[in-house]
């Protein structure tokens, strides 16, 4: 099986502002791309809306995926449709399309240019293991990212590989189109614990 690791832990990760508050670029791929330049394949990043109301930068040829990790917000496309969205409830939506939000909020975003394709789901780990299988499917190429949101968990790979992921962090595998059936576990690092995990599937 062919897949490659990496962890960007929160000390890592690059927050800057924007008018409306601020925001952490959690990973964008390839590395050497620059979201300023619009030269990348796919990013992923969290952002502090810190303003009742704000308009979304200008990104056309980009599909966004928004999901909100804490408080409420309304999204107005215009011409489109509106959403409001509650904690972990998401909006898809062309990011050339004339965007405005009401509400403070903490969310977590997905940018794809054209040939991706990706979805965030949330996994809340009470108790138990969370158990999936990455399969690549059709697709050239596979990542998926794990977020910590809250709390502190262990990912399994394989029964090979084990990564503590605390608050905050971002674990990123790369899977080529021979990998199949890699086997992954998340559990709470400790019992009577609780974490949430945000996890990203891209397919390129």
């Amino acid at each position: 099986m062919s897949y490659s690791l990496k962890i960007i832990t929160k000390s890592e990760q690059i927050t800057s502002t924007w008018s409306g508050g601020k925001t952490t670029q959690l990973t964008i791929y390839p590395e050497e791309a620059d979201y300023a330049k619009r030269d990348f394949k796919w990013r992923i990043s969290t952002a502090d809306v810190e303003v009742d109301e704000s308009l979304f930068t200008h990104l056309p040829g980009i599909q966004r995926i928004i999901m909100i990790l804490d408080g409420e917000m309304s999204l107005q496309h215009k011409g489109k449709h509106r959403v409001h969205l509650k904690p972990f409830e998401q909006d898809w939506f062309d990011g050339g399309w004339t965007t405005q939000s009401i509400g403070r909020v903490t969310d977590f975003n997905l940018m794809l240019a054209e040939g991706c394709e990706g979805d965030i789901s949330t996994i809340h780990l009470n108790d138990g293991i969370h158990s999936e299988v990455l399969d690549n499917g059709d697709s050239t190429k596979r990542s998926d990212a794990y977020y910590c949101f809250k709390g502190k968990s262990r990912m399994n790979i394989d029964e090979k590989e084990t990564i503590v992921l605390e608050q905050g962090d971002l674990v990123i595998l790369n899977i080529d189109q021979f990998c199949n059936n890699l086997n992954i576990k998340l559990s709470n690092y400790e019992d009577h614990s609780s974490a949430t995990i945000i996890k990203v599937s891209i397919f390129y």
